[in-house]
């Protein structure tokens, strides 16, 4: 069955039972996150919802919990990935229970904030939503299943606004703008699941990213009005140029879609080392203007590598 940009978690999974699969979903207190974690134990999935905030993903995934059918669950762990001690602790707590996952969703993430730091230094966005993830899913591999486990990473179209800068990483010598921020930590995100896919495909395990699409969540909270009506402007004239039809926002069972769709429908072969978007493998797209495609720098292999060894050296464990 075709799947596309206004497909919905409950339609890429019709038919479809995950009795029996266990996965990790991060930021499993808002938007994406908790509509993933529905899905999923809907379908009959044992997810584990990883939050900074428990207090408020208990309340916000009252309607997961609701939905589970056919043994479906979802249990809650702390996990605030600005901070390597709590990611590390987390990623212990997983160890140390010993229970394998068939897929980890890493889909936390903050999107034009304000410049800031990390509790350990890193620029607020890389640090969050690559190195935290980084530190997370290396420590915990041995827990993905072999012969069939996935990492689904959620980028994001704003991967075109900018290529990580590995001379350069926490914008101490760069001016620092929100967007160009946040593309450096989407690239690394499409990065991470290139290398995590090479070093893993032997073994059965695959790695694929995920732009979600346009969507109205909590993601957006620190993009001012102007921001947002810039970002929208660039995005029209850019489509208009292209004979695109015009943006359209995407409700949040169509955002999870593609994540779900490459983590349990589409096949590993297909998905793997590759970044996927309305449920299917992005082709390359060489203007910078447009939301569709992936631009190359973000799947090249020996960057994705070059990469691995600067976030190795940044958080100061190897892998």
């Amino acid at each position: 069955m075709a799947f596309g940009a206004t497909s919905t978690t409950d339609e890429v999974l019709q038919g479809v039972n995950l009795s029996g699969k266990r996965v990790l979903v991060t930021g499993a207190s808002a938007g994406l996150g908790v509509e993933t974690c529905r899905t999923l134990a809907a379908h009959g999935a044992t997810v584990v919802g990883a939050a900074r905030d428990l207090n408020k993903a208990q309340k916000a995934t009252e309607t997961v919990r609701k939905d589970a059918k056919n043994g479906g669950s979802l249990e809650l762990i702390e996990l605030d990935l600005a901070s390597l001690k709590s990611v590390r602790a987390c990623a212990d707590a997983l160890v140390k229970a010993g229970k394998p996952f068939d897929v980890v969703i890493c889909n936390a993430g903050v999107m034009a904030c304000p410049q800031g730091k990390t509790a350990d230094g890193f620029e607020t966005q890389f640090g969050t939503n690559h190195l935290g993830h980084f530190v997370l899913v290396n420590r915990i591999a041995s827990l993905i299943k072999k012969n069939g486990g996935r990492l689904v990473n959620l980028s994001s179209a704003g991967h075109r606004f900018s290529d990580v800068d590995l001379k350069d990483p926490n914008f101490e010598h760069t001016p620092y703008t929100e967007f160009g921020a946040y593309g450096r930590s989407k690239t690394a995100n499409i990065l991470f699941a290139v290398e995590f896919d090479r070093r893993h495909k032997g073994e059965g395990i695959r790695a694929t990213a995920v732009h979600p699409g346009g969507i109205m969540t909590e993601l957006g909270r620190h993009m001012t009005q102007e921001l947002r009506d810039a970002m929208m402007k660039n995005i029209e004239e850019a489509n208009k140029k292209a004979g695109i039809t015009s943006f359209e926002w995407k409700t949040i069972p169509q955002g999870a879609a593609t994540t779900v769709w490459s983590g349990f429908v589409a096949s590993a072969d297909a998905v793997g080392g590759k970044y996927c978007e309305d449920c299917h493998v992005a082709e390359l797209q060489d203007n910078a203007d447009l939301r569709n495609g992936v631009r190359a720098y973000a799947l090249d292999a020996d960057h994705a590598k070059a990469l691995w060894a600067k976030s190795e050296e940044m958080v100061g464990e190897k892998f």
